[in-house]
């Protein structure tokens, strides 16, 4: 029996682009906080502050944007939002005062959140429903192909001497082609769906919420490491290039995104949720470590490094598609956009708390204090999940 057809024009656009939207998102990410330490003189909890304030605005709108995700056309929403999100790269530019910048960053958390979401729920309309697991992991492995790319640019620039206007140069070009990409998508029709009573079902999906909690818990380390892990690097002395951990953290997001939406398609979401979570718990323990192993050997350490990053994107790279189809299975299609927003909020909710909690730990001690603290919360994690998610979902699933 013929597979139905997963590659057309459309799902390419939409991969290129994501792909360019994150391209920029990533090229500034490991950037900012040298941004605001040397341009602004702000210190690392003011940093982690400033940074949370892009993950809040994003966390503020996704429930609402699921919503109109639902109720009104996708890809004119999807459009504007990637519009929004494309001219704040130019708003950086002209941002002389630490406030204005703050203004231009949470607008830039709301037009992300909103044009997340979009991405997510557009994707799956244009895909067939028996090989979502499968496209889904594609149209990751474009954030995760961004991910190897831009923070290792980013911070080749930053070393090189370049300025940080002309950094927002690149990632503001990335998504002016993003947009163009964007723009060439064609969705199906949706026809008019019954509007129901407001309720916070219409926002939230209730029955994804004991997942959301898993997938918080895990976000809070994830936030810190693609925030801190330059500044971690720096402050143990590991003299190496810090933008290549992203890069081996996305080759190992790749490798796994290749089979692991197959194994999703065959229905085993849980356990490969699971094997993720046991691969995350022992690399955030090791990257804690690194603060000790430095001062045995920094050649293994070095090797350790990247080694880590490689295992935490294997890890990671597994449980994203998984992740989202689970979501997505515990909703009626009606609600595809109020079940991609639950999971994307979760996830928003614990970058945030990683970011202000990561900051504020190494502003009283240091960031292995703040990494250990995040392995801990990966193995809560991990507990709940097979405890308390598995047998929900299980229960609850509709397909």
């Amino acid at each position: 029996m013929a597979k139905d057809r997963l590659i057309t024009p459309s799902y390419c656009f939409i991969l290129a682009a994501n792909f360019l939207l994150y391209f920029g998102f990533w090229l500034l990410i490991p950037v900012l906080p040298f941004y605001l330490s040397e341009f602004f003189q702000t210190g690392n909890s003011t940093i982690g502050i400033v940074l949370s304030c892009y993950t809040v605005a994003a966390l503020c709108i996704r429930p609402f944007s699921g919503y109109l995700l639902d109720t009104f056309a996708r890809k004119p929403l999807y459009l504007f939002a990637y519009f929004i999100f494309m001219m704040m790269f130019g708003g950086y530019l002209i941002a002389g005062s630490l406030t204005l910048f703050i203004i231009f960053r949470i607008i830039h958390g709301v037009s992300f959140g909103m044009v997340t979401v979009g991405g997510n729920t557009v994707v799956i309309d244009i895909m067939p429903s028996s090989r979502r697991g499968e496209g889904l992991g594609y149209y990751g492995l474009t954030n995760n192909t961004a991910m190897s790319i831009g923070p290792m640019f980013g911070l080749f620039l930053h070393d090189a001497g370049v300025s940080f206007a002309t950094i927002f140069c690149y990632a503001f070009g990335s998504c002016i082609l993003g947009f163009l990409c964007a723009s060439l998508v064609k969705t199906p029709y949706k026809p008019p769906v019954k509007r129901e009573p407001i309720s916070l079902d219409r926002f939230i999906l209730m029955k994804g919420l004991p997942a959301g909690f898993s997938l918080l818990l895990l976000s809070i380390p994830y936030g810190m490491t693609t925030n801190y892990v330059a500044m971690y690097a720096r402050q143990i002395g590991l003299n190496t290039q810090t933008g290549f951990f992203f890069t081996f953290m996305a080759v190992g997001m790749a490798i796994s995104r290749i089979f692991s939406g197959k194994l999703v398609d065959r229905g085993k979401i849980t356990q490969v949720i699971i094997a993720g979570l046991y691969l995350v718990v022992c690399s955030f323990f090791l990257l804690s470590a690194c603060v000790y192993l430095i001062q045995w050997n920094d050649t293994v350490c070095n090797i350790l490094f990247f080694g880590i990053a490689l295992l935490m994107g294997v890890g990671f790279g597994i449980m994203f598609p998984a992740f989202n189809t689970l979501f997505v299975n515990l909703a009626p299609n009606s609600q595809r956009g109020t079940a991609t927003s639950t999971y994307l909020t979760s996830w928003d909710v614990g970058i945030g708390i990683g970011m202000l909690t990561g900051g504020y730990i190494a502003e009283i001690s240091t960031f292995d204090k703040a990494y250990l603290f995040g392995a801990c919360l990966t193995v809560v994690s991990a507990l709940y999940f097979k405890l308390k998610v598995t047998p929900h979902y299980h229960k609850n699933k509709l397909r």
